[in-house]
């Protein structure tokens, strides 16, 4: 992975099929001065979402990419890389994109594409991480910052996030509770990248300067003396 010069801003590209939550955290922390990144480029596959209308309020490029105009997985690639390419994208950042891609953008951006999934990884892949923790009954969920690779949310692990799942939750709640977590992990995870602090060996990301600050557990329910 190259370098990132720590004062250079980071140019990335945000892909985005909806609502664009997480794209407004990354705004929110490019503004407050946390991150040290420049949005070149917002694309939608879908025509009139909420993120679109995020990305022209705070005056940024939005393109709408309609993947049903492609006849493959791999054209409507080609086109994306197109556009990134044009506007100098470093990395690739999907929020809340609803598209799988193939391996022409895989291998034109290898460890350079960011996802974010709602459950800690491996476990429920796919959009309906809460609803599945809950169905399964686990006692602790979250969310995890990865590098995509062709496999639905399988790639390696950057950041992850745990939550307590709580016996009164239904879907909304807890997905709620994860999402304010996902806005908050990663614009951190993008920092890392941009400070040049991520390393992909095999299946993990190594981390550059880091120590645990909390090497505690999670316990829940907690035993009762």
């Amino acid at each position: 992975m190259a370098d990132q010069a720590k004062q250079s801003k980071l140019p990335i590209g945000v892909l985005i099929s909806g609502s664009g939550t997480n794209l407004q955290a990354i705004i929110d922390a490019i503004e407050r001065g946390d991150l040290n990144a420049e949005i070149r480029v917002v694309i939608s596959n879908r025509a009139g979402v909420q993120g679109l209308e995020r990305a022209h309020k705070h005056g940024l490029r939005a393109l709408v990419i309609n993947h049903r105009d492609f006849a493959s997985r791999e054209d409507f690639d080609r086109e994306i890389l197109t556009r990134l390419g044009e506007l100098g994208v470093e990395l690739v950042v999907l929020a809340g994109f609803m598209r799988l891609f193939s391996r022409v953008m895989i291998e034109a951006y290898p460890n350079r594409v960011m996802n974010i999934h709602p459950a800690l990884s491996p476990m429920f892949p796919g959009i309906h991480g809460p609803r599945e923790a809950l169905d399964y009954g686990v006692r602790v969920s979250g969310c995890t910052v990865f590098f995509v690779t062709e496999g639905m949310d399988t790639g390696p692990v950057i950041i992850q996030a745990a939550i307590p799942v709580m016996d009164d939750d239904d879907e909304e709640r807890l997905a709620a509770r994860i999402r304010s977590e996902e806005h908050r992990i990663y614009p951190e995870a993008i920092r890392l990248y941009q400070q040049g602090r991520l390393e992909v060996v095999g299946r993990k990301v190594r981390i550059k300067d880091f120590s645990a600050s909390n090497t505690g557990a999670i316990v829940n329910p907690r035993p009762q003396r």
